[in-house]
């Protein structure tokens, strides 16, 4: 089975103008991200798909692979499906442009999963305390006993009613693998009426009968969408190089 990373880099951001090109201690984000990605050793392939000059430009300086979009996506998933007609695999794991330090082992069981040839598409989560649940910028899935995704949410669930001390929740961490196939096929469906109202597009999977198996990471991510987020990123680095 051939296993592609497809990085999607979007160049306009909201609150971190161009924060993929960003310096980060001499990389720029977007080239911390290609880099990391590549270097866990997870991909046949790693490829950057992106709308813009200054990203592709980045990435070929140095050596990486570039798919640059001809059409204009809503979704970080309907840019990497574009790239399908330009890249062989079997199984697409879309990895986020603006975190710049992937997690080998977290990445390598995702894909594992895929072993089971009735996954068609996986996820990550972490566990979270009750606190950070309320955050609706954080992501909350349930899972059933197969550890399959039942609902996603940016409301606490499940919702506490007898509150129960110490609760812990489930934050969806947005890395997907696809077969490739079924990547094809979801960005191909008009959006349903749970993925409008909560804006998150996993829902239309689960609103099409399509199951998502989830897969428990450990690993606490830095994902940059503000300053602040960049200068935790640059002193992480500044610690560990």
């Amino acid at each position: 089975m051939k296993v592609a990373a497809l990085i999607p880099a979007r160049y306009a951001s909201t609150r971190l103008p161009a924060k993929l090109i960003q310096d980060l201690e001499g990389k720029s984000v977007i080239q911390r991200t290609y880099l990391s990605t590549k270097q866990t050793g997870v991909f046949d392939e790693v490829w950057v798909v992106t709308d813009h000059e200054e990203i592709q430009k980045q990435i070929e300086a140095i050596g990486g692979k570039v798919f640059f979009s001809k059409k204009s996506h809503e979704s970080g998933s309907d840019r990497i499906a574009e790239t399908l007609t330009e890249v062989e695999a079997d199984l697409v794991v879309n990895v986020q442009g603006d975190e710049p330090f992937q997690d080998a082992k977290s990445l390598r069981d995702l894909v594992n999963v895929f072993e089971d040839k009735s996954v068609q598409v996986a996820s990550l989560y972490a566990t979270i305390s009750e606190g950070e649940a309320a955050n609706p910028n954080a992501v909350k899935v349930v899972l059933d006993q197969h550890s399959d995704a039942l609902y996603f949410s940016r409301s606490p669930i499940p919702y506490n009613r007898e509150n129960i001390p110490g609760l812990t929740y489930k934050r969806h961490i947005g890395i997907y693998g696809y077969r490739r196939e079924m990547l094809q096929s979801f960005t191909s469906w008009p959006k349903g009426n749970l993925e409008q109202l909560e804006m998150l597009e996993q829902l239309r999977l689960l609103e099409h009968g399509i199951k998502i198996r989830m897969v428990e990471s450990l690993y606490q991510s830095i994902a940059i969408d503000t300053k602040e987020d960049l200068e935790i990123a640059r002193e992480y680095l500044r610690k560990t190089i």
